[in-house]
């Protein structure tokens, strides 16, 4: 029996590992399954190239629990280690990498679950739970099987073992702070949180199944009453992952219901089908495969973020992609596997890799031109499903210029008439009677048709289109919109968005022609005078307008720059640095002066309030503004004038 004792410089260093690591122990099982698969495709790898003529088929991992002996083993069988493998890889090499950071990081107070992998502490993450840990391996070289122990000091064992089998067994005996790893329940999640989708399969008990090979029997009595036998069951292996995820195919050899039957396999509580799917595939100037999947999305943009997971080579890494998928993709779903990322990263690395800059813009530029693909070979289905992914182009659209750029040919603007137009369309279908006398091209938009039913209807009647644009982000939208198609840009046209209750709609669209006042100067100041004298000034500011004389008498308006910014500012953006959020809700009181009321109120002995807060209330009640007491008096108001 050979004894040793590994050369560190502290006198205990697994106490250290556990210390640094325990922030995240349950690693420990990740680390040792991506060992042993490593192992195993490696002897697949010398059997393609000729240096191993065994057998490859079927070879396959195994976790084992022994409550009672308080011990996890890992098997593999994959190309093990000789005696002198041993020495270098477990008791030279890691030891090196970690001699030399521990002294480094001795000190520090803070841990860091970053440490494994940085160098080679992968198989010793096993003493984050383990008070002991055996090693019996077989090289697929021609040599005698080896026993290596250490129980957690820098003292181990190295001997002969009497191991038939090809690969590799490690055997952890687990600590008595660590007793959570002994419950099968516990390790069944680790297995299927972190190796799911590891490329050899994962043995972990058995199950009973129906036996294929088995058809029962039915047979009649005499009375012609039919009795099936009982189905036999057999007893088979547990593999707990999915060696060929959907990720590792290519995309021709997938159907819909392939691209589906996966989403429910990563995500089983969901139970509808996606809306769409992207899937990621390239070699070249990284690796990266992967599907992302649209869900049926809320129409706000507080979505639940930390659904894509990120694999490398099939080994689970994290669910907080920040830093390698795009801002606004994190609102879908899916897988992203890139052998260029490691096992182990930190925030700080991922913002400062260029790797994984290159990889967050490839993912943006593949989305935007599969979109548009998907928008142009059937937009029918597009529209339909536009209401359900557009705060994930819209955002796209705000925080990724490149996005913008291939979004913008195939983002949708429905009209109030539920018709879906490509920006492009818009402008041109609007262009003739939307422009205005300083020629800005104006879209006009609602934001709610039932509350804003008057003002869309009066702006039809004037042959307009309108829009209906409802996502929370919308007036950081078309501040972008109007950003990228001003006098300043390249475009023709400038383009102005409009909400089609900011004005009346003679002054949605100003024209070079003017309507004529019914009202003299003098009667026209006396009828500002008396409305003021009523409408409540730190509301209202009172308008007087020459409009057609069929339109209201009063219209209530809110200035499209200052809804505009408090919409931004409560949504977060710009309105918040002009202070809008501190400010009063103020609104437009535009007076029809060619209105029949107006002569009526200028006329009036003893009425006139009533009727200006008849016209005021009419107004507020086509806004919505009009509730509790001020509606009960609007009412008693309006049976008494009707007497």
């Amino acid at each position: 029996m050979a004894k040793g004792k590994i050369n560190v410089a502290v006198d205990n260093i697994f106490p250290l590992i556990k210390r640094f690591l325990y922030s995240d122990h349950e690693i420990f099982l990740r680390e040792l399954i991506s060992n042993a698969t490593d192992a195993t495709l490696k002897l697949k790898h010398l059997a393609s190239i000729g240096e191993f003529k065994g057998k490859t088929d079927g070879v396959q991992l195994e976790v084992k629990l022994d409550k009672d002996a308080k011990t996890l083993t890992i098997i593999d069988q994959g190309i093990g280690m000789t005696k002198d493998e041993v020495k270098k890889y477990i008791n030279e090499i890691a030891f090196s990498g970690a001699e030399e950071f521990l002294e480094k990081y001795k000190d520090d107070k803070a841990g860091d679950a970053g440490i494994i992998g940085h160098f080679g502490l992968g198989f010793y993450s096993a003493f984050m739970v383990a008070k002991e840990v055996e090693i019996i391996t077989k090289s697929y070289k021609e040599e005698a099987a080896v026993h290596w122990k250490c129980d957690g000091s820098p003292e181990f064992t190295l001997v002969k073992s009497d191991k038939k089998d090809r690969g590799t067994e490690i055997v952890l005996h687990i600590a008595d702070d660590s007793e959570e790893f002994l419950e099968e329940s516990k390790i069944r999640e680790l297995l299927t949180k972190y190796n799911k989708f590891m490329p050899i399969p994962i043995k972990f008990g058995t199950k009973e199944i129906a036996d294929p090979k088995h058809t029962p029997k039915t047979t009649k009595d005499k009375d012609g009453k039919e009795t099936t036998e009982e189905q036999k069951r057999i007893t088979v292996d547990n593999i707990i992952n999915n060696p060929n995820p959907a990720w590792t195919k290519q995309p021709k050899d997938l159907k819909d219901e392939d691209y589906n039957s996966f989403y429910k396999e990563l995500y089983p509580m969901q139970f509808q089908d996606p809306l769409f799917n992207i899937h990621l595939n390239v070699d070249y100037p990284f690796n990266l495969t992967g599907i992302l999947y649209f869900p049926k999305l809320e129409a706000n943009i507080d979505v639940k973020k930390d659904r894509i997971q990120l694999y490398q080579n099939q080994v689970f890494v994290t669910d907080n992609v920040e830093g390698i998928v795009p801002d606004f993709l994190q609102m879908l779903r899916g897988v992203i596997d890139s052998p260029d990322i490691p096992l182990n990263v930190s925030r700080s690395y991922l913002q400062a890799d260029g790797a994984v800059k290159k990889i967050a813009s490839y993912i943006t530029k593949k989305v935007g031109d599969k979109m548009h693909s998907i928008f142009k070979k059937d937009r029918a289905n597009f529209e339909k499903k536009w209401n359900d992914i557009k705060i994930v182009i819209e955002y796209g659209m705000l925080s990724e210029p490149k996005f913008y750029d291939k979004a913008v040919k195939f983002a949708l603007f429905p009209t109030v008439d539920d018709a879906f137009l490509t920006f492009d369309e818009l402008v041109e279908k609007i262009k003739p009677a939307q422009t205005d006398k300083d020629k800005n091209i104006v879209v006009l938009y609602a934001s709610d048709k039932k509350e804003q039913h008057s003002y869309i209807e009066a702006a039809k009647d004037k042959g307009y289109e309108v829009l209906l644009l409802d996502s929370p982000i919308v007036s950081h939208l078309i501040q972008k919109l109007e950003s990228e198609n001003s006098e300043l840009s390249d475009k023709k046209q400038p383009i102005k968005f409009v909400r089609v209750d900011s004005d009346t709609v003679e002054n949605l669209i100003k024209k070079d022609e003017t309507t004529i006042s019914k009202l003299s100067d003098d009667e026209q100041e006396k009828l500002k005078g008396i409305i003021e004298g009523v409408v409540p000034n730190e509301k209202y500011t009172v308008q007087l307008e020459a409009m057609d004389s069929k339109a209201n008498p009063f219209t209530i308006t809110q200035p499209e720059f200052m809804r505009r910014m408090k919409e931004m500012q409560q949504s977060g953006g710009g309105g918040g640095m002009m202070g809008m959020g501190n400010f009063p809700e103020m609104y437009n009181l535009v007076v029809n002066t060619n209105n029949e009321w107006m002569q009526k109120i200028l006329k009036a002995k003893g009425k006139q309030q009533d009727y200006i807060n008849q016209a005021l209330d009419l107004a507020k009640l086509s806004q919505n503004l009009l509730k509790g007491e001020e509606l009960t008096g609007f009412i008693k108001r309006s049976l008494e004038m009707m007497k």
